[in-house]
């Protein structure tokens, strides 16, 4: 029996044999050999009974290529079910009219010759949202302004049970038995990704419950922003260049997500070299650095895998892979050889599911600076393990005078490196957001796939800030040397007094820093017993001296605290001799510790 065709308005007509589309939706050509019309809703869930209102709805026709003889043929329309409201918007016609025929399908016959529509609902279950399966019955009738629908578990031969829904022509009842609308009502809840996501940081510094003394001025040591007290200013060629930027009128629309071409080349131009050439296609511009953290994480690794962070390091690394469903592995950086990493430790880490290897140089939180043949060392694990790198370079050159910074993709020869950077910490404009990924991958393992990857992720967020995109060319190629000069030698003074003073301190134990701004100082826990954790410490540091430093178990690693070396030069030193004092109070040597264990 041949069906007779009919004028269609939809895109899928092939010379006149329609397959069916919104502009004539009850009209279908069946094969020969299964010349029965048949129309097929299929509701599938993750558990038969377990339905949740909140679903995506997808029409899709099944592979048909008997008549045609060509690859699958699909047409698909994506509509968002919420509270029972069906958005009308982007409702296709595709089952109003018509008397198509309700015949069940065997599981045997789907696919092949037989054309069928599916309504597939990808539901999410629940708890307090479950709907049975005549209320979705109901609600199909309702939101798709349908006659009713006779719905059936379908569970025969070896495919997953479903619930089948097939057109009835005759009467409005709903078979079996007579449903009762679902009352609505809310139930906003969050998502498990943000549930997921942690910060470290935040957690620990907003439970101390701490006031701190009223005689004393506070004296914050723990936020790593350059700009909190004024001292360290951008150049102003930087401030002169966005000016004239923001005057010109010409950046207040929107960019590409992977940042403007012009500016992607001045990144490029300005990074390149023979060890490690870029071109403009290298280079993505994100929303400062942290986001170029979070695109390299995303791309590179998939929930369930894991990646290696150092201990300690930046929180940021562990907040992000959380909430993208990733494990962390830590990896220990070792304050006996300046806060080099343990490469055995490390390299023991390495599993199946390991996505990629972080390396932080310079350091966050500890201010060291790697040496050329460490990190080749470094390279040499990854290379052995074949295990990417995601290079967190934002503190790249700033490093004081007796030391070199090498960028580690300058010294691969075969390992993948992202490498993350940005305006942030070296033109002191954190706030402007401006970051960049550059990809270094001379022996093509990331191919076009992780490129790709990289700008479809881009696109969620459409790119960083236009105006400072606009003056990033002059700021890279006009800010004086002697800008960064400057910078470096106020971030030296100020660790060499930091250094300086604490370790005349007893009990404690600073590691001189190499780069960066900050350092990091051991508490000997033992001689002072009174406090439990590095925590209480600082708390109590708070609370007696008005200094703040941030404890180090939010860089997982306890018994130590950091200390921010970008404020003036006369509040290190107020800093550092309120802590001599705090310290000198609550010190206890050996004989006195000794003491307090046997009055226990």
């Amino acid at each position: 029996m041949q069906h007779p065709r009919r004028k269609c308005t939809g895109s899928l007509c092939q010379q006149n044999n329609c397959l069916s589309c919104p502009g004539n939706a009850q009209h279908f050509v069946a094969s020969p050999a299964a010349p029965a019309q048949r129309l097929c809703l299929q509701i599938q869930s993750l558990e038969p009974w377990d339905l949740s209102c909140s679903a995506a709805v997808r029409f899709q026709f099944s592979p048909w290529q008997t008549m045609f003889r060509r690859p699958l043929l699909t047409a698909r329309w994506d509509l968002f079910i919420d509270n029972n409201v069906l958005l009308p918007s982007i409702c296709p016609p595709i089952l109003e009219g018509g008397d198509p025929l309700a015949q069940q399908p065997s599981p045997s016959s789907r696919g092949g010759d037989e054309l069928f529509l599916w309504l597939l609902v990808v539901a999410r279950a629940k708890a307090s949202q479950d709907l049975t399966h005549v209320q979705v019955s109901a609600f199909l009738r309702t939101a798709l302004r349908m006659d009713s629908y006779l719905i059936q578990v379908n569970g025969r031969g070896d495919h997953a049970p479903v619930l089948d829904a097939h057109r009835k022509n005759t009467g409005n009842t709903i078979s079996p038995g007579k449903v009762k609308g679902r009352k609505p009502r809310w139930a906003v809840r969050a998502s498990e990704m943000s549930k997921k996501t942690f910060n470290p940081i935040r957690a620990i510094v907003d439970s101390m419950k701490v006031e701190p003394n009223p005689k004393k001025a506070m004296i914050s040591l723990s936020l790593g922003d350059p700009t909190v007290f004024g001292n360290l200013p951008t150049n102003d060629e930087v401030t002169r260049a966005m000016k004239e930027v923001l005057d010109s009128g010409q950046y207040n629309g929107y960019a590409p997500s992977v940042g403007y071409q012009s500016c992607r080349e001045a990144v490029a131009a300005y990074y390149n070299c023979p060890e490690a050439p870029l071109k403009a296609q290298d280079v993505i511009l994100t929303s400062g650095c942290s986001q170029a953290i979070e695109l390299a994480l995303a791309v590179l690794a998939n929930p369930g895998q894991n990646i290696l962070v150092p201990r300690p390091g930046f929180s940021l690394y562990k907040t992000l892979a959380l909430s993208l469903g990733i494990e962390v592995k830590l990896y220990n950086l070792l304050p006996e050889k300046a806060w080099e990493i343990d490469l055995e430790h490390l390299e023991s880490l390495v599993d199946e599911k390991t996505a990629c290897l972080i390396v932080n140089n310079p350091s966050n939180p500890c201010g060291s600076v790697f040496s050329k043949s460490h990190l080749q060392e470094i390279l040499a694990v990854a290379s052995r393990q074949c295990v990417p790198i995601l290079a967190d370079e934002i503190y790249g050159d700033m490093v004081f005078a007796d030391c070199k910074y090498e960028p580690i993709a300058t010294l691969s020869t075969n390992v993948p490196v992202l490498s993350c950077g940005g305006l942030a910490k070296r033109w002191l404009v954190p706030g402007w957001r401006m970051g960049w990924i550059l990809i270094h991958d001379r022996r093509d393992i990331f191919g076009n796939e992780i490129r790709d990857g990289l700008v479809r992720l881009s696109q969620r967020i459409l790119g960083p800030c236009t105006i400072v995109q606009g003056a990033l060319e002059r700021i890279l190629h006009r800010t004086p040397p002697e800008f960064y000069h400057n910078t470096l030698s106020i971030l030296k003074s100020n660790a060499d007094l930091c250094y300086a003073a604490l370790s005349a301190i007893p009990g404690l134990q600073p590691v001189r820093p190499a780069g960066a701004m900050y350092l990091m100082v051991e508490i000997e826990m033992e001689h002072f017993p009174e406090f439990e954790n590095d925590v209480e410490f600082t708390e109590r540091l708070i609370s007696e001296q008005s200094v703040f430093c941030l404890p180090a178990t939010c860089f997982e690693y306890p018994n130590f605290f950091r200390v921010v070396t970008t404020v003036p030069e006369e509040m290190i030193l107020e800093a550092c001799s309120r802590i001599q004092e705090f310290c000198e109070m609550h010190y206890q040597g050996a004989e006195g510790a000794q003491d307090l264990e046997c009055d226990k």
